[in-house]
């Protein structure tokens, strides 16, 4: 595999696209050939739980080049039948669970191959205010540009969104007519519609939908993407933000956006047309968890009548004011405590179902484990809530460690000399953001 066509390739697509704004898109799958499959074979997770067939990544991988042909040839010819996704659920943070669809590793593969088609004309035309899913951007680069946007150009008038079931509530057929405006290439709708024609295998029973992406197919983000920058991106760039009288900001990632304003009456003027605007698409607000928040970080006479107290919640942190070195108010973002709760939740699981191996083998992967976590939620202001995680994490360790056997009860000094020796890493920031530049880029 020749990685420098593969990029030739990816560019002519971007330059096709880039070049031909807005206009339709009718000539693409011919880049999908060998070397485009063993890239998607590449990309796509080889750890992932197997879909209804049992397949696992290692059953493919015994006779890959025979598999990638001919998958290739059935997805060029129109005879690949998408198999429906195993059905599976996860828990979220307010005790619902959320639905997960599991395809089989060689659908995966067939959607990375699309995936890669439609990233490389999307990119061109997705705004900056979206991060989620997207090559080269990050939940971080949100969470700097909300901060930013709040603290430096003082936009203190937040509409907190949660929308209703999105994946599952994505009409079919107005995603179509959005893909119809870009991309009419009959290979690549022809699978896309494969898939959102699948269905859904639950308890033995196959469960069509019109409607809906399922959370865990590979094409499920990006198509989720095109339809928000659709409904929601451009909206607020086009018909939003000249009606505004003061400055506004949108940022989302996936389907959990926020937006900023300077002005009060233009927050409530948008929050007042929002709903209708996700209406005419199948969409809802979270009556519950859609908020307008007053986030002043002074607020005289107390917050204003039409709106919800601070703070909010955004990408698994809690953003509050707080002041800098130099006095100023700025916002910082800390580990929400849904997030650190569940994080603890699940170390404890861990230490429980682990006891019995052996305690090295155990400290290599719990500090594996607070590596993990430091490398999210090591942001600018938030030392103190790693602290907590690892203290925490700590005396679950210890506690569980005890129970290993019916002997005496591990003293906590016995277990520092051991620390001492094989420390757990230490809380450390890995994400600084404090310049104006840096949080406005």
């Amino acid at each position: 595999m020749d990685p420098t066509n593969l990029s030739t390739k990816r560019q002519w697509i971007a330059e096709l696209a880039r070049t031909k704004p807005g206009e339709v898109l009718f000539s693409l799958h011919h880049v999908i050939d060998m070397e485009w499959m063993h890239e998607a074979y590449e990309l796509t997770r080889k750890d992932g739980a197997p879909g209804i067939d049992g397949a696992t990544a290692k059953d493919y991988e015994a006779n890959l080049e025979a598999n990638l042909l001919d998958l290739l040839e059935r997805i060029k010819s129109g005879r690949y039948k998408a198999p429906p996704v195993r059905r599976t659920y996860i828990p979220k943070a307010d005790g619902s669970q959320r639905p997960l669809g599991i395809p089989t590793f060689e659908d995966k593969v067939a959607q990375r191959a699309v995936t890669m088609v439609l990233e490389a004309v999307y990119e061109q035309d997705f705004l900056p205010c979206s991060y989620g899913f997207r090559p080269g951007r990050s939940a971080h680069q949100a969470l700097r540009k909300l901060g930013g946007v709040i603290t430096w150009q003082e936009q203190h008038w937040v509409l907190d969104v949660d929308l209703r079931k999105y994946f599952d509530s994505i009409p079919h057929c107005q995603l179509r007519e959005i893909l119809d405006q870009r991309v009419t290439d009959g290979v690549i709708r022809r699978m896309i519609d494969k898939w959102l024609k699948a269905g859904v295998l639950e308890d033995g029973l196959l469960r069509l939908t019109s409607e809906g992406t399922p959370q865990g197919g590979v094409i499920s983000p990006i198509l989720s993407n095109i339809y928000l920058h659709h409904v929601l991106d451009q909206w607020f760039e086009n018909e939003v933000k000249p009606c505004m009288a003061g400055q506004c900001t949108l940022v989302r990632f996936a389907d959990d956006f926020v937006m900023t304003f300077k002005n009060h009456l233009d927050a409530k003027r948008v929050l007042e047309v929002l709903d209708k605007r996700l209406g005419r698409y199948g969409l809802t607000l979270h009556p519950d968890k859609t908020r307008f928040i007053d986030f002043r970080p002074v607020r005289q006479g107390g917050t204003h009548p039409d709106c919800k107290e601070p703070p909010f919640d955004f990408l698994g942190f809690t953003h509050v004011w707080a002041k800098s070195r130099k006095g100023r108010n700025v916002v910082r973002q800390r580990t929400a405590k849904s997030r650190l709760a569940r994080a603890l939740v699940a170390a404890k699981e861990w230490c429980r179902s682990n006891r019995h191996r052996p305690i090295r083998w155990q400290h290599a992967r719990l500090s594996a484990k607070l590596v993990g976590h430091y490398a999210y939620y090591g942001i600018t202001g938030n030392i103190w809530q790693l602290g907590r995680y690892r203290q925490q994490v700590t005396r679950i360790w210890r506690k569980w460690l005890e129970r290993r056997t019916r002997a005496k009860p591990l003293p906590w000094d016995r277990f520092n000399a051991f620390l001492k020796r094989h420390p757990l890493p230490q809380p450390r920031i890995v994400h600084r953001y404090t310049s104006v530049s840096e949080a406005l880029s």
